[in-house]
């Protein structure tokens, strides 16, 4: 009796376990889930905490879709400029420029139409280039002459990437045209390092240079402009473009949208210019370059005609990769609806704009 008992109670807990494996099974979805999901979250806190931020990405490996969470590194945050720092940045005008300076003029009697912080020296970053080729074209150096790039050309201060390799060669012409219409920072280094007196007798020319134009808030450190110590204001940038306009070749090579050039092998590259208005039939540009490092913001330097009218434009410390130029495409409209009185001569009446500090 006893015996059948105990079979009894061991057929029933046999029974018990059947039935109740199929809902262990069945509901063992949900913390396999709540696994999943506690890792990907403890994924997202550990790539946080390294400045990291976690990506979904979807992929076929053998054909089966998998779906796999990667790492990458976070958008660095906004780097201030020494514009911000200064303040600039809290300067208002009435086109809601992008730029925390900016200057506009009459190239043919130096009239101010527009300006803003325009007398403050900041970081100029590659309009540097501008006065490296008016040293070298004013030099009357040889623009035959083979120039080649050396480890002296690599740039360790910003790590800035170069297409010209250590080793490569070409003219003179080549670096100058290369360095003002893609701003490439290995070709102005080669210009300056070829003067005769080397770098240092070439910086001193820039600044007796900047002297003799006038350009007393300028100090040049570097060809190329990759140091924020290369400082001007716009009013002296403004000065240098009409410098540099007098010199065709620097007008040529500063507007050329695109050219192949030749290195010493026969192997041609191609570059492209850093300023896409050149290229715009929308614009007729004389003279123009452009400039970035992260102490400076976003640059340009430019000459165009505007209403039959000759102007220099500087904006510098603007914010965001095309804010520059859309800067210089608000201006254009704002001197388009001058009245046509100010584009004979002197400027009409509450046209002109000032603001600063």
């Amino acid at each position: 009796m006893v015996k059948l008992a105990i079979s009894a109670l061991i057929s029933l807990m046999f029974a018990s376990a059947a039935i109740a494996a199929p809902a262990t099974e069945a509901g063992g979805a949900a913390p396999k889930k709540q696994l999943i999901k506690k890792k990907r979250q403890a994924v997202r806190v550990a790539a946080a905490d390294a400045g990291e931020r976690v990506v979904k990405r979807v992929m076929k490996v053998n054909g089966k879709r998998k779906v796999v969470y990667q790492r990458v590194l976070a958008a660095a945050p906004a780097v201030p400029t020494m514009g911000d720092l200064a303040g600039l940045n809290q300067t208002s005008d009435p086109l809601a420029l992008a730029s925390n300076v900016a200057l506009v003029l009459d190239q043919a009697n130096s009239e101010v139409l527009f300006e803003k912080n325009s007398n403050i020296a900041l970081p100029i970053a590659s309009i540097t280039k501008m006065m490296t080729g008016l040293i070298v074209v004013e030099a009357k150096q040889d623009m035959d002459e083979i120039l080649t790039v050396t480890d002296e050309d690599v740039d360790r201060e910003k790590f800035s990437s170069s297409r010209l390799k250590v080793g490569t060669q070409m003219t003179r012409a080549n670096m100058l045209h290369i360095a003002l219409m893609s701003s490439e920072n290995r070709a102005a280094s080669a210009l300056g390092r070829n003067y005769p007196g080397g770098k240092p007798a070439f910086v001193e020319a820039m600044n007796a240079k900047a002297r003799e134009l006038g350009m007393t808030d300028t100090h040049y450190v570097d060809s190329s402009g990759l140091s924020k110590m290369n400082v001007a204001s716009a009013r002296d940038l403004a000065k240098l473009a009409m410098a540099a306009y007098q010199q065709p070749v620097l007008r040529q090579f500063s507007t050329d949208p695109k050219a192949i050039v030749e290195t010493s092998n026969g192997r041609p590259m191609a570059f492209g210019t850093t300023n896409h208005l050149v290229a715009s039939p929308d614009w007729a540009i004389g003279l123009q370059k452009t400039g970035f490092i992260n102490e400076a913001g976003r640059c340009l330097l430019m000459q165009a005609v505007i209403e039959g009218r000759s102007v220099i434009m500087v904006f510098l410390d603007s914010k965001g990769k095309q804010s520059r130029t859309a800067d210089a495409g608000r201006m254009r409209k704002w001197l388009e609806a001058l009245r046509p009185a100010s584009l004979g001569g002197s400027t009409s009446a509450g046209a002109a704009y000032s603001t600063g500090m």
